[in-house]
């Protein structure tokens, strides 16, 4: 299959040929344009722009500038005074990234562009139809209603000029609500007919208003009278012919997909399976983390302001050296693809590394436009991928298309989508990714993050929440392993000393989730005695995962229940969002489990809980945009009297009475309950777990998390720090592996053990709680926070705070190994004691201030 470059041959010659059709008109149109068949009952031929990036490939700096150029102009037609008050208008999806350059080019003006998108929550400030589209209805949704109520000049702006009753239904429906003297049509092709001509000078003087128009180049298209008959006949047979190749041994269809080397690609070639389930080599398809700027939206939808442009403009750079930074080194042709209307964020982040790569970038965006793919050198429309619509559109699910990438000799394709088509069917082995994996060597994703509105009056709620933070970018784990509903931090000083930040702790001067305690660096024997316990419990610890796993599989569909008591339709299955950050190793753990076991990919996010402070509420309202919360289940390593049980439960029920947002089942599943403070666990035994053992190193190299008024924002995620700096250190995956590893051996147990689980009573006891209660007691500190059952909880004790002394049960054995050791190290009593329901607890020491040993606080010695 050779590329869309058609040697000196028109691409509109095959059309022309075979309709009776003749392009007429400005000399430059047939380097604008070509012509494809549409697969629509209105229209049989559609116009193929050269130049706009949508359907063909092209260089962004050429689709960027026919825009901005266009915006100049409009410029000098109106002047500073005039340009300086206009709003700028796009139409979707096609000209969305045209009417934001146009606007670029204009100055410092807002811009909006027409969605076909609804935003629940969001009232339209107006509407119109496109009477010759395959999608006819055009939503205004600005955030700012007063953006169309202005009376200064509205630019209009799209890519075709052809009958202008597309231009006629937008004035006519916004003059009616805000009139104003002035409009300007802008257009890269003006196709009109002598009749529209007049048509739209005739309207202006009804409506008492000024039209001007403003394009690239003009022309008309002679039709036959029948061409529409003619279209679609030849539209059916090239179907017909395509489909019998399809079904040819060692055959190709002509609109088939292509290989990146040009080579034909059968329907059912390399990678693809029976049933019509695509499988693609792992590590072809990468996520990118752009870090898009706050508070700056994704594109016109809901208006974009000078100020977005300001901020914008300072991001760039940065965003395209991530991506650049991705790329593979030996790139020379790579293609950035956006999605639908998001066409400007895309097209942007491809000119700018246009500047700073040596490979050739082209840009182009996928489209809901069906156009039949013939693979002719005269022909504008050479090849096409199909995949299911993957952004929840509001006309129900489709086929969406990307045309003219097969077969482009691209050694990478960027793909960039909004957050609301960041879903499941994108991921799919038939979605978008699956699609572009199969005809280049490498794939890679960027998300945006979709803007959302607030709405007037509402909640206090974020216009806009980022996508969430993935490795290498954030954490040591692979991307695919866990979302961070996190802010990096990495950047910002946190660390104080042990002493003085227990100090400000009890004194009521700080909060522990202000400030972050010094990483423990292990020393050699630490390291062994953990390397040890991994050997030692890797199979024990892959039990408890895959016993709470099965559990939570066999259950949450049973949360689904209507207000009525009856069954729902299970929903998509579990979405594991463990608590950062000792239960981010379990949730990866268990996502894992529930792929070796059942093949099925688990959704898992990591958000932030504070004692004291609850559950981040920012990550429960960017969960329940994009999940159901029915099926959302939180994930933690161990308990240890159920601090953070309760804590979360309280949160949930203030979350939902405060948002009206509900469904959230506080209910967290754990790997060990010693405490017995849940019913959903692996084990209720106190056995070492050794990602309790280590901090950041064995989580993913991120530390626990922050939550500082300077720092985090109202609308901000909670903080934390990515310490790259300890790579080094690292064996987050390491330990991952080894329990995985131990999968297969205990996967008959499991169950076994499971089935017999989910028929024993579960409900928590609390003994747990009831064992602090009287060990506050009992040692005079009289404040269970300062008690920390468990062995999990004893080894936070002695890495991250100052404590006073260990109580270990008579006869534990190596699990407190470590234990003993880190206790050795900090000159800390270990003391034994009978009758003890955890393996060990530890004690904070109480009124704590720096010298001080006695319960009482006083110093004794120095």
């Amino acid at each position: 299959m050779n590329k869309p470059v058609n040697d000196g041959l028109w691409s509109g010659t095959w059309v022309a040929e075979r309709l009776g059709v003749e392009l007429v008109g400005d000399h430059r149109l047939t380097g604008l344009l070509g012509l494809a068949l549409r697969r629509n009952p209105k229209r049989a031929h559609l116009l193929v722009s050269n130049v706009l990036g949508k359907h063909v490939p092209q260089s962004p700096s050429v689709v960027y500038g026919h825009g901005f150029a266009l915006g100049r102009r409009v410029r000098n037609l109106l002047g500073t005074d005039q340009s300086d008050r206009a709003v700028v208008l796009g139409y979707a999806e096609t000209a969305t990234g045209l009417g934001h350059a146009v606007a670029d080019g204009l100055g410092a003006v807002p811009y909006l562009h027409s969605t076909r998108r609804p935003v629940p929550g969001i009232d339209p400030a107006g509407g119109f139809e496109e009477s010759h589209s395959h999608a006819t209805s055009h939503l205004l949704l600005p955030e700012d209603p007063a953006l169309l109520a202005s009376d200064g000049p509205l630019v209009l702006v799209d890519d075709e000029f052809s009958t202008g009753n597309t231009v006629l239904n937008t004035i006519r429906a916004l003059h009616t609500r805000h009139p104003r003297k002035r409009y300007v049509v802008v257009a890269l092709i003006d196709m009109r007919a002598p009749a529209d001509v007049d048509r739209l000078r005739q309207f202006a003087d009804r409506m008492d208003t000024q039209v001007s128009l403003i394009t690239t180049a003009s022309g008309t298209l002679r039709l036959p009278a029948d061409v529409l008959e003619r279209g679609q006949a030849l539209v059916a047979e090239h179907e017909r012919a395509q489909q019998t190749e399809q079904h040819t041994p060692h055959s190709v269809a002509s609109d088939a997909s292509e290989g990146a080397d040009g080579s034909a690609v059968p329907e059912r070639g390399p990678g693809e399976v029976p049933g019509g389930q695509r499988q693609w080599p792992a590590g072809r398809v990468r996520r990118v983390e752009l870090r898009w700027p706050r508070r700056v939206p994704d594109g016109g939808r809901h208006g974009f302001t000078p100020a977005h442009r300001e901020r914008l403009e300072r991001a760039l750079p940065a965003m395209a050296a991530r991506i650049a930074e991705a790329l593979p080194r030996n790139a020379r042709q790579v293609l950035v693809l956006g999605c639908e209307e998001l066409m400007y964020a895309p097209l942007r982040l491809a000119r700018e590394l246009e500047q700073v790569v040596e490979a050739e970038v082209r840009y182009s965006t996928t489209t809901r436009s069906p156009v039949l793919a013939v693979d002719d050198p005269g022909y504008a429309i050479r090849t096409r991928l199909v995949f299911p619509a993957h952004d929840d559109p509001a006309d129900g699910p489709g086929e969406r298309y990307a045309y003219n990438v097969a077969g482009g000799g691209f050694d990478a394709v960027v793909a960039v989508v909004d957050s609301a088509a960041d879903t499941p069917e994108l991921h799919a082995p038939d979605g978008l990714l699956a699609r572009l994996a199969e005809h280049t060597p490498h794939v890679l994703f960027a998300v945006v993050p979709s803007y959302l509105p607030v709405p007037p009056h509402a909640p206090e709620r974020s216009p806009m929440l980022p996508e969430p933070l993935r490795g290498p970018a954030f954490s040591s784990y692979a991307p695919d392993e866990v979302g961070w509903l996190l802010q990096d931090l990495s950047d910002v000083t946190l660390e104080a000393p042990t002493e003085e930040r227990e100090e400000a702790i009890q004194s009521g001067g700080a909060h522990y989730a202000e400030s972050l305690p010094v990483e423990y660096q292990p020393s050699e024997q630490y390291q062994e005695l953990f390397h040890t316990a991994l050997t030692a419990s890797a199979a024990r610890i892959a039990r408890a995962v895959g016993v709470v796993t099965e559990t939570i599989l066999a259950e949450v569909p049973l949360r689904r229940k209507s207000p009525a008591g009856t069954d729902e339709t299970p929903g998509a299955g579990p979405v594991l969002v463990s608590l950062a950050r000792a239960g981010t190793p379990v949730g990866v753990l268990m996502r894992r489990w529930a792929r070796f076991r059942h093949g099925r990919d688990l959704p898992h996010y990591a958000v932030s809980i504070v004692r004291g402070r609850g559950i981040d509420t920012n990550a429960l309202r960017w969960l329940a945009a994009r999940h159901d919360p029915r099926d959302v289940v939180f994930v933690d390593g161990w308990t240890g009297k159920g601090a953070i049980t309760r804590e979360l439960a309280q949160a949930i029920e203030e979350f939902e009475e405060r948002e009206g947002i509900t469904g959230f089942d506080p209910e967290i599943a754990v790997l060990a309950d010693p405490g017995s403070c849940v019913r959903t666990y692996g084990t209720r035994e106190d056995f070492l777990i050794p990602s309790a053992c280590l901090n950041s190193t064995v989580s993913g190299l991120i530390s626990r998390t922050v939550l500082r008024a300077d720092l985090v924002g109202r609308h901000d995620f909670h903080g934390a720090k990515f310490y790259r700096e300890l790579a080094g250190a690292d064996v987050s995956n390491g330990f991952l592996d080894a329990v995985s590893q131990c999968f297969h051996e205990v996967a008959d147990g499991v169950d076994v053990a499971a089935k017999e689980l989910l028929t024993t009573d579960r409900a928590p006891t609390w003994e747990g709680w009831a064992a602090v209660e009287r060990i506050s007691e009992e040692y005079g500190i009289h404040d269970v926070n300062l008690v920390k059952p468990g062995v999990g909880e004893t080894t936070r004790v002695l890495l991250r705070r100052v404590p006073w002394r260990i109580l270990a049960r008579a006869g534990a054995g190596a699990d407190l190994d470590h234990v003993r050791l880190l206790a050795g190290q900090r000159g800390v009593p270990v003391e034994e004691v009978d009758e003890l329901p955890y393996s060990c607890v530890g004690l904070i020491h109480p009124r704590y201030t720096r010298g001080a040993t006695g319960a009482d606080g006083r110093t004794v010695t120095r």
